[in-house]
This record gives C-alpha cells, structure tokens and sequence, in this order.
C-alpha cells in the first residue's frame, strides 16, 4: 500500500510518493494533448491532407490503441516482467520507450516526400510510426492505471491517487497549450502578415514540429521520476518466496480471471460510463479547434488559449474532488460534472456568435470534462477492488471501447464533412457548430443513461457465482 508503506516515515515522503506515481503518466498526457487537440489540423490544414485521409490515420491510431490496450493488460496480468523491477513498470518503460523513438515523426513532414507525391502515399509513410506510438501510449496507460488499485486500498484514497494523476493531466496540457501559443506568438512577431490573416498552412509545419521535441524532452523528464520515486508493490495474487505454497494458492484462487470479467454485468455497465466519458473529452478536445477556427472565426492563437483555460479550470477542480466526493458520493459528483457539460452544449447551441463568452463556456466544459473523467475513473477501480491479478484487463478492456469508439465517431464526422477541400467553405460554419453540440450535450444523455443504470443496480462483483468453479479448481491443484 503507498501510504501504509511510507507512514513510517516522514508526511513529505508520503506526498513524494504520491507525486512520482502522478507525474508516470505525464509524457503520456503530454502527447495525448497533442493527439487530439492538433492531428486533424495539422494533417489537414497544415500538410494540406483531404478530411478522410486525416481522420483515416487518426482511426488508424485508435484502432491500433485500442487493440493493444486489452492485449497489453492481459500480457501484464500474466507475465511477471523484471521481477526486481515490477510487472507493471516493466511495461511502463518499453511502452515510454516506444512514444519516445516514435511521436516526433507524427507532428513532421514526410521525409522524402514532395509536392508531387501523392496524399495516400505521403499518409501511409506515417501509418507505421502512429502504430508504434499508439502501441507504447496504451502499455503505458495501462500499466500505470493497474497500479492504483494495487498501491491504495481505500475508496478515499483511490478518488485522491486519481485526482493526483488527473491533476498533472491537466498540467500537461496546459503546459502544451503555453508552449503552443508562445510559438504562434513568437511566429507572428515574425511575420505580420501572418499574424493578422490568423490561419493555418504549411509555414506552420516547424510550430508543430517544435512542440513535439519540447512535449518528448519534458515527458523523459518525468518519466525518469517515476520510475526512480515509485516502488511497485508486490500483488497478493503472486507468490511469495516464503510463503507456504498452499497459502498462495489459496490466495491465487479468490482472484478473477479474464474470462470472468466478460460475465459481470457491472463491468459493461461501467465500461459504457467509460467509453461515454472519454467520448466527450476527446471528442470535444479535437474538434474545439475547428469550432474556433471555422465557426467562431477567432484567429490561430485562439487553438491554443481556449484549451488553456479549459485545462485550469479542470486543474482547480480536481483540488475539491476528494472532499467533495466523500461529502456527497461519486456517483453524485459525476452528475454534476454532467450538469456543467449539458450547460455547455446548451449555450453553444444558442449562442452562435460568441465572442468573449467563448471563455466562459470553456470553464464550464474544462470543469465538467475534469469531473467526470475522474470519478469515471474512481468508479472503474471500484470496480476492480481487490481482484489486482486481473486489474489490468480491466483496465485494457475500457480503454479499448473508448479508443475504438473514439476513432470510428472522428472517422464519420471526417466522411460526413460538407467540405472536402483544404480551404473551408460556409458549410463548415453550422456543420461544426453542430458537432460541438453533439459531441458534449449528446454524449453526456448517453453517459446519463449509463450512470442512472449503476444507480438501479449498485456495482459490484458476483463472486459467489464463481465460487464453487475456484474451489473446484482449488482442490484439484491440490490433488
């Protein structure tokens, strides 16, 4: 237990703990931020991609997630990785490893490509290095996921380790949203022309190509905190060299094994809340762009500075998330988080030329987005408890419908586009208007659905349907 195994010593060491574990998954966020909030623009507006090319290599890249997501948990749950080092941050390492070796080559022209060259050509040089990042984000996630309900037993705990993590989350992107607008702004000092026509094209290629290099560098940082500040805790399903045999066997045999999984109504209840939540913070994240861009018609800079203060406003969040839960439940905080994100979607509807009040209805989603990801969180290692042997397919699993989801929903926004061209045309101004309003308000009924269904019937394991089956199995391995 992470608290338990520092409370001998002094509170700092407690808190040092708890910030090396947040900061495992801040090369992550970093690129993640990336990923969504700039893809589609660089690869349509920059490089000059048509809409479906854009959003096929996007969906290329959620597919490939989301396909070794539930393959690296259940990899990880089997295997043992460095025994001195620990299963979980064996897989964390080579999955950083990968993002690291891979994620420049995304945000860059293609080497060797000309003006000649074909889009489906030029698209499919980066289809490779897109597969082995999203190959090491997922490793990554996951191991560093599967160690919260292996770190901290108690609910409370749980709620804050996650708000430690998200906290930094949102520290990452605000870090590459400052960055970013410190380069659009340095650029136009540069060229005033530029600057004052506010769009986007092929001289912001190096901007892109930058932040990538700034993004990979901090991350290393981080990542090299982690693994030296947090000591992976050694689960009790595996066996210790001094235990009795009988006893870990025993232990090994009250631990759910995949396959189980697949059978627990509350693990597809909390797998559509999941997939729900992520739907409306990547959705938003990668279309807000667009929308400020094509609808609002704000110039470049504003790609940057929304997101920012989206970002804050989710940072103060998760400061109140503990207290707040513990005083009225996750359950209840989640729909509130749902509440400011309807808010949003309404006022977006209603408010087509916003101006200033762009600001204000980015706090609202920045908050609500902050809010239910954590408790969507917190719910799914609720769930796990204290079944840590197959925490990780857990995880893998609601990680893969998100992902999935995720790139099949870009996939037919990208085909359904009026616009096929680089340059927008006026039916790009309702169109995005629209999937702004979709992509929050519509996924957030779907997300209530999912959530009024954990309020009629409460999460929790049917372990004793299983009982019978492990103690059979008990009793043989004895045998």
């Amino acid at each position: 237990n992470l608290l338990s195994s520092t409370s001998a010593g002094p509170e700092g060491k407690i808190v040092d703990s708890r910030f090396t574990y947040a900061v495992g998954h801040f090369l992550n966020d970093l690129c993640a931020s990336m990923w969504f909030t700039y893809l589609l623009v660089f690869y349509h507006y920059v490089l000059g991609f048509q809409n479906t090319y854009a959003g096929l290599l996007l969906l290329i890249g959620q597919v490939a997630d989301g396909v070794s997501t539930p393959l690296v948990g259940f990899e990880s749950d089997r295997t043992a990785g460095c025994p001195s080092y620990g299963k979980r941050k064996t897989w964390h390492l080579a999955g950083t490893l990968c993002v690291l070796l891979s994620f420049a080559f995304i945000f860059n022209q293609c080497l060797g490509c000309g003006p000649t060259t074909p889009q489906w050509a030029s698209a499919t040089y980066f289809i490779p290095f897109i597969i082995i990042f999203q190959f090491g984000w997922a490793s990554t996630q996951i191991s560093h996921l599967s160690l919260i309900p292996e770190l901290v037993s108690s609910e409370h705990d749980k709620v804050e380790l996650t708000a430690y993590r998200y906290a930094f989350t949102v520290i990452a992107n605000i870090t590459v949203y400052g960055v970013a607008f410190l380069l659009f702004h340095f650029q136009a000092g540069q060229d005033d022309d530029l600057s004052a026509k506010g769009s986007l094209g092929p001289l912001d290629i190096p901007i892109f190509r930058n932040l990538s290099l700034i993004v990979l560098g901090v991350g290393a940082v981080f990542s090299l905190l982690f693994h030296l500040g947090t000591r992976e805790v050694k689960s009790v399903s595996d066996c210790d060299e001094h235990e009795p045999l009988m006893h870990s066997r025993a232990r090994s045999s009250t631990q759910l094994h995949w396959k189980h999984w697949l059978l627990e109504p509350a693990f597809y209840q909390v797998a559509l809340l999941y997939m729900s939540t992520r739907l409306i913070v990547n959705l938003s994240q990668t279309y807000v762009s667009m929308y400020l861009t094509n609808t609002l018609m704000l110039p470049k800079k504003y790609i940057a500075t929304i997101p920012l203060v989206m970002y804050i406003s989710g940072f103060a969040c998760s400061f109140v998330m503990k207290p707040f839960s513990k005083l009225v439940g996750k359950r209840l905080t989640y729909f509130i988080g749902l509440l400011l994100i309807l808010a949003f979607s309404y006022w977006v509807l209603l408010d087509i030329h916003m101006a200033d009040g762009v600001y204000g209805a980015a706090v609202l989603l920045g908050a609500g987005s902050a809010t239910i990801l954590v408790m969507s969180l917190s719910l799914t290692a609720d769930l796990i408890g204290e079944q840590t042997q197959s925490g990780a397919f857990v995880y893998g699993s609601m990680s893969f419908t998100d992902k999935v989801a995720n790139g099949l929903g870009v996939m037919i926004i990208q085909v359904l586009h009026p616009c096929h061209t680089q340059a927008c045309c006026p039916a790009c101004v309702w169109y995005y208007h629209y999937i702004m309003v979709i992509a929050t308000g519509g996924m957030a009924v779907v997300a209530t659905l999912a959530l009024c269904s954990i309020l009629i019937w409460p999460v929790r394991l049917r372990e004793s349907h299983y009982k019978h089956e492990l103690e059979s199995r008990f009793t043989k391995t004895l045998h």
